[in-house]
């Protein structure tokens, strides 16, 4: 019977320890540095997400720069049949 009783006890101290923040656990200047690798990593996702959709743009505007005749009188919406 004692053994279960540890078991039991061991069980709830370990709810309890697992209710404490992991703040409360880690040191608080490795908290911060944790906080502060966070907010930079973010920025830089950020800023790659932006260099991305410019580089987009840009190519999407190089390629309806270097379209021929052809491609626009195709995605034109009149009706070229009525003008011949």
């Amino acid at each position: 019977m004692a053994k279960k009783r540890n078991k039991g006890h061991q069980q709830t101290k370990k709810v309890e320890d697992d209710k404490l923040l992991l703040q409360e656990r880690l040191q608080g200047d490795l908290v911060e540095k944790l906080k502060a690798k966070q907010k930079s990593l973010r920025e830089d996702q950020e800023r790659k997400q932006e260099e991305e959709l410019a580089r987009r743009r840009e190519e999407a505007r190089l390629r309806e720069k270097n379209k021929s005749f052809e491609e626009l009188l195709n995605e034109s919406s009149m009706d070229w049949n009525k003008y011949k």
